[in-house]
Order: structure tokens, then C-alpha cells, then sequence
């Protein structure tokens, strides 16, 4: 309903600044639209006709959708664009709007364009006035509620395809919303195709049925005689309405199209920030021509697909951006650790657009022992993945310069602290000596691990300390070290919360499910872990996932280790006999006769020690190793944190000789802190395996 023959007033420059009274006696409201900074100011009398209160408008175009429907909306966007383009000096339309109780309200409309000396508009001024009652005494009843009805149903087709869209994610997404039936089929299209331009070409990327594109054109170059390429060119819409005009106006693509009965063509731009993004046609066989409030629908129905579609194309950007930068941070190969299979995953948030700190590393350590590694920086962002990357070379550095696990995750913390970053980060450390399957593990605010065995998985409960950063920060840098043993064959599986955590779930629960899919799952552990971040992205959630498998290989045939153990409680004289048996007799069953007496004295005096300077008991672990040669290893655990001092005894001295003859003795010694106590060991070489 344009009056494109509105004759212009005869207005100030600086109008509506000093509006002319008799405007306001007759009812009719002023604004100022400044183009540049998309500011659009209006009078008391207009915020009256837009039944608005001054406190509702915050002075932006764009804002009025709360009283203009969207069909209207861009209706009058189309004309105002048409009328700058053509040069003309104003234009006039009736619109409607939506008042505050829901009754529609005509409206009318007179707009000037002012523009600068080099001929670019600026501002647009003008008036607007209540129109119901006029246009009530101008048309029939019946004509008037036919129009109702037709904007209705209109206004519907753009509210059920726009709230659809509203939850498209990705270009797929968008697509297939438009081609379901919620899609084209209620817009009454016969068929429908879609392109995106890149590099100054359209590639058609969707069609709805199959069959709609054109054969081998595919992509096509912007300055080509199709009608999707003109409306990326011109930014404006093109209505074909009868094959005679289609025949006509597109000669070399008309023949192509012939078998799809095309009766009528709307193809529509896909604008985003005032840029083509895509274009989308929509063709009919079984109407001719489009009326003005039609070619309203259509136009709005692109400028909703337009949002929805650059939304995605977005999001896929950044989740590939993020995506590459965290797995540029986490390690690029996990090195081959003989007697293990090991198994390292990430997987991003369902969301994906952020960056997480979720990573996972596995540190060769001398002695033929590893570190494991699972941790999470606090944040879903660029300085999470930063902080991220430097916590994970910190503890490669204090891991590999062979501190104890307690000490690695203080160090750890202090290191984080000092980075002067409000975040902190959760973590599990585990040092594994795969020779002889002890693991020993430090945890910092993480969640446990799970120990896959013969009877099943099992969540296995870590002491802990505060998360790293936290720690330091309160000046509590304790990690106790919790010890376990993996048979061979067992498997570890080290995790962030990702992978656990369930919407509305408590985390037993999720800890509970995780052991039953592990419990399940196949033994080899890149088919575990494969199932495992399957099943995370079946289950959706907003958080990242790393995850780590690590699996104490079987010894191969003919190459078998042995292990004894024996409870020497104190003051119990039968059970240390009976541990000095228990050792004669397996060293003889090993095949190591010739080193007999040394591995029994050894034991003695290492057992001797915690009986008299501990005042607690012993647990003697005997075993037969296998690698690089054969080995038999003797480890004497007790509770005392005090470690054990090599003294030099006077020549008539009664003690004092105990680790002086275990070091003679035995090819190797050493001392390890276990959760509370420590570990004495000793290995003697018994020849090639």
C-alpha cells in the first residue's frame, strides 16, 4: 500500500528539531531517522500512534518490532531501500503495527531523505499518523477482513519457520529445517535450492526434492545470466512470475529446468551486515505472480534465514578454531611405553564455539616408569587454553627431572600461582613402574580413577589435596600419594568431569554409569576409549572431555614374572621365619640358586630395619622381572614417613651396617614415598632372560 505520489512538504532543514504546531494539533507524530548512526528519534505525538511509552523505545529502528510485525517491518525496509536507490526525495506507505491490548492499528507514513553534498543520504524525516479510521471508511468490511486473514497466515509462515530456525546450530541445520515440512512445503513451493557465496561464486549446497539443481552447475560465478547470481549482484529480490516472463528473461536456463513445471520463481539474497552471505530460490508449479503482501512474507522469511544461516556459518568457525587450537596444545603423539597400550582422546563440547582446558599427557620418566597426566583449567576460553598449555609444561619438566609425585603437583600449584591468573586447574598424576605394576597417584581437586581387573571396574578413592593454584594460594601444599598395583592385563582410566557429569545427575552416579560402560566395554583400549567419547557425544553436554586409557600389558610367553608377599607384624618372630622361607624357597623355584644367601640376607636386614625403627609392621613383595634382563626385586613397605640414613659404624659397633651390606649386596637400592609410609627396595640382576 506504497503512496508513492505523496507530494513532498516544503520542511526545514533541521526539521523535526522545531516541528510545525499545526502537525501536532492534527495528530501527527514527527521523526528523525539518522541513516549513519542508526539512531531513529521520535516526538511525544508519534510514540502516541506507535502506542509506546517514552520508557519502552530505546531510540533504534530495529526496536519498533515490538509494535511492527516482521512482514510490515520489512516492507517498509524495502521501499525506503528502493526509494534512496532510485533518488527520489521521499515516499509514503500505510503500514500496520500491533497496539499494546493486540488490536491492529493502520498507519500512515510520509518520509523525506535528506542527503549530503556528494549526493548520500543521511536522514530520513518525516510524519506518521493513526490511518485506522480513514482507511476503515474507504474499504469494504469484506475486503478488510480478507487482508486479516492473509496476514495471519502470512505472519505465521515467517513465526513457525523463524522459531524453527531458531535452534539450527549449523549449515545443515539451517538447510534442513528449510526443507522438512515445516519448511517449504508451508510456503506452498514445489521446490526449493540454496547457495552460499564464497570466493565470488555460488556453490548450491542444499535442494529440497532431490532432482532441483541444475546439472553440472553446481557452482556458478556471480556475473553468470542466472537469476541467483543477479539477485547476489543486485542485493534485491527477483519475482518471476510466469514461465513465460522465466523463458524470457533467463533463455539458458530455462531449458534446464522445464521438467520441474515451474510456474512462478522467488528468488531472495541472503543479506548479513550488508554483505551477500547466500541466496535462495523457491520455485512454484502452481500459482502465477506474487502480491505485494506475498512479496513481504517472502522478503522477511530471507532476512530470518540470513540471520540463521550466518549464525551457523559462525559457529562452525570458531568450533573449528577452537578445535584447532586445543589440539595444537595437547601432546602430537603419545610415545610407545613397553609393557602398556595406551589410548589418549579429546573431544569438545557439544556448543564447541569455546576453547576449553581440558588436556591429558604421558611423560616418559627414567627407570622405565611413566607419568600419566589428566587435568582441567577452570574456564571455556582463550586464557583456560593458555594457561592450559603452561601448566602441561610444567609438569612434563618437574615430572621429568624425577621428583616425587607429591613434590611434581606442589611444584605444580606454586608455578600456576606465580603465572598471577585468577584461575585454578583440577588434576591427577599417576606414576606408573609398569615392570613391577605399582602406580603411585597424587590428585588436586580432580575426580578419581577407574581400575578395570578379572572382578570387574572398580572407582578407585585417591587422597587428595586442593586443585593446583588454590593450594599454593592458602599455603597447603600437601598431596598424599595413594598407592595401587595393576596385574597385568588390568586397566587404568584417567578422565575430566566431561565424560561423567550428566545434567540433573549427581556425580556418583555418572562415576557408577562410566564403570559400567568400562566394565563392558572391549579390551583393546583405542576400542574402549572410541566407545567411551561415543557414547559423551550421544549423551550431548556443554563440557569438554579428555580422557586417557592405559592398559598393563601381559607379558609375552616364556617371558612370565612371579610376586610373593608376606605380613611381618612386630614382635611376631613366626611371621619373620616364615617371610625368610617364603623367600629361599621362591628364589630356588626362579632359578637363581647362585644368588640365594645375598637375596635372603638383603631382605633380612631391610626387614630388620622396620621392625626395630619403626615400631610398625612390614609387608615384604617379592618379584621376578622381566625387560631387559632378568631381575628379581625385593620392596619392604612400612608406615613411617621417615626415610631410612646409610651410617658408618664404628669398628666395634653392634648396628649401623644394615644398608651399607644391602648396598654391597644387591645390584640396586632405592627409597619411594607410598600415600603415608615409604618403600625400601632392592634389585639383583639374575642374567638374560
Amino acid at each position: 500500500m506504497a503512496d508513492r505520489g505523496a507530494s513532498a512538504l516544503s520542511l526545514p532543514e533541521d526539521w523535526p528539531a522545531h516541528p510545525d504546531p499545526i502537525l501536532a494539533l492534527n495528530h501527527m507524530g514527527t521523526f528523525d531517522w539518522d541513516l549513519d548512526k542508526g539512531l531513529f528519534h521520535m516526538d511525544a505525538q508519534a510514540h502516541e500512534v506507535f502506542d509506546l511509552l517514552p520508557e519502552e523505545y530505546d531510540g533504534r529502528a530495529e526496536s519498533l518490532v515490538l509494535r511492527v510485525p516482521v512482514p510490515e517491518a520489512a516492507r517498509l525496509d524495502a521501499l525506503v531501500a528502493q526509494s534512496i536507490k532510485e533518488g527520489r526525495e521521499n515516499y509514503g506507505a500505510y503500514f500496520r503495527i500491533r497496539c499494546r491490548d493486540g488490536t491492529p492499528r493502520w498507519t500512515h507514513t510520509q518520509g523525506y531523505i535528506r542527503r549530503d553534498g556528494n549526493g548520500r543520504p543521511r536522514r530520513v524525516v518525516g510524519i506518521v499518523r493513526d490511518a485506522t479510521q480513514e482507511l476503515a471508511e474507504s474499504a469494504a468490511r469484506s475486503v478488510r477482513a480478507a487482508q486479516d486473514e492473509a496476514f495471519r497466515q502470512q505472519t505465521n509462515i515467517v513465526q513457525i519457520v523463524s522459531a524453527a530456525l531458531a535452534h539450527a546450530r549449523t549449515v545443515q541445520d539451517v538447510t534442513d529445517v528449510l526443507k522438512d515440512t515445516h519448511g517449504i512445503r508451508r510456503l506452498g513451493a514445489a521446490s526449493f535450492v540454496m547457495g552460499l557465496v564464497e570466493a565470488g561464486r555460488i556453490r548450491l549446497v542444499a535442494e529440497a526434492p532431490a532432482g532441483s539443481f541444475v546439472p553440472a552447475s553446481q557452482v556458478n560465478r556471480i556475473d553468470e545470466p542466472y537469476p541467483m547470481s543477479e539477485v547476489v549482484r543486485t542485493l534485491t529480490p527477483r519475482f518471476v512470475e510466469s514461465p513465460e516472463e522465466f523463458a524470457r528473461e533467463y533463455p539458458l536456463l530455462w531449458p534446464q529446468i522445464t521438467h520441474l513445471h515451474v510456474a512462478s520463481a522467488a528468488y531472495l539474497p541472503l543479506i548479513a551486515q550488508a554483505r551477500p552471505i547466500g541466496v535462495m530460490g523457491l520455485l512454484y508449479s502452481d500459482r502465477r505472480g506474487f502480491s505485494e503482501e506475498e512479496r513481504g512474507v517472502l522478503v522477511a522469511l530471507g532476512g530470518s534465514i540470513a540471520q540463521s544461516l550466518q549464525r551457523a556459518m559462525f559457529y562452525e568457525q570458531q568450533k573449528d578454531l577452537a578445535q584447532g587450537l586445543q589440539q595444537a596444545m595437547l601432546p602430537r603423539t603419545i610415545p610407545s611405553v613397553p609393557g602398556a597400550d595406551i589410548a589418549v582422546r579429546y573431544r569438545s563440547a557439544a556448543f564447541g564455539r569455546d576453547i576449553g582446558g581440558d588436556w591429558y599427557d604421558v611423560i616418559p620418566l627414567p627407570g622405565g616408569r611413566i607419568g600419566a597426566v589428566i587435568g582441567d583449567v577452570q574456564g571455556h576460553d582463550t586464557h583456560a587454553a593458555a594457561v592450559m598449555g603452561q601448566l602441561r609444561i610444567v609438569l612434563r619438566a618437574y615430572a621429568a627431572e624425577g621428583h616425587t609425585p607429591a613434590a611434581v603437583m606442589a611444584r605444580a600449584s606454586v608455578s600456576l600461582h606465580e603465572l598471577d591468573t585468577d584461575r585454578f586447574a583440577t588434576c591427577l598424576y599417576a606414576e606408573a613402574d609398569l615392570s613391577t605394576g605399582v602406580v603411585q597417584m597424587v590428585r588436586a581437586g580432580h575426580i578419581d580413577p577407574l581400575v578395570r581387573g578379572p572382578g570387574g571396574c572398580r572407582r578407585v578413592p585417591v587422597a587428595g589435596g586442593l586443585p593446583l593454584g588454590l593450594s599454593a594460594e592458602f599455603g597447603v601444599l600437601q598431596y598424599p600419594v595413594t598407592t595401587l598395583e595393576l596385574d597385568p592385563g588390568d586397566t587404568l582410566l584417567l578422565c575430566t568431569d566431561g565424560l561423567v557429569e550428566q545434567p540433573g545427575a549427581d556425580l556418583g552416579d555418572g562415576m557408577h554409569d562410566l564403570a559400567d560402560q568400562v566394565r563392558a566395554g572391549p579390551d583393546d583400549v583405542d576400542e574402549l576409549a572410541d566407545r567411551l567419547i561415543q557414547s559423551a557425544e550421544e549423551r550431548g553436554g556443554d563440557d569438554d572431555v579428555a580422557l586417557l586409557v592405559l592398559r598393563r600389558r601381559t607379558p609375552e610367553a616364556g617371558r612370565s614374572c612371579g610376586r610373593l608377599q608376606q605380613h611381618v607384624a612386630p614382635g611376631d618372630p613366626e611371621a619373620l621365619t616364615q617371610a625368610r622361607h617364603m623367600i629361599r624357597a621362591a628364589v630356588r623355584a626362579w632359578g637363581a640358586v647362585e644368588r640365594a644367601d645375598e637375596v635372603e640376607l638383603a631382605a633380612d636386614e631391610l626387614m630388620t630395619n622396620v621392625l626395630v625403627h619403626t615400631e610398625g609392621a612390614a609387608i615384604v613383595t617379592l618379584r621376578s622381572l622381566v625387560g631387559t634382563g632378568r631381575r628379581l626385586r625385593i620392596e619392604v613397605e612400612d608406615s613411617s614417613s621417615a626415610l631410612p640414613r646409610r651410617r658408618d659404624a664404628r669398628w666395634d659397633g653392634v648396628s649401623g651396617r644394615g644398608l651399607l651390606l644391602v648396598e654391597m649386596l644387591t645390584d640396586a637400592w632405592g627409597v619411594e614415598a607410598r600415600g603415608s609410609g615409604k618403600v625400601v627396595w632392592c634389585e639383583f640382576r639374575l642374567g638374560e632372560g
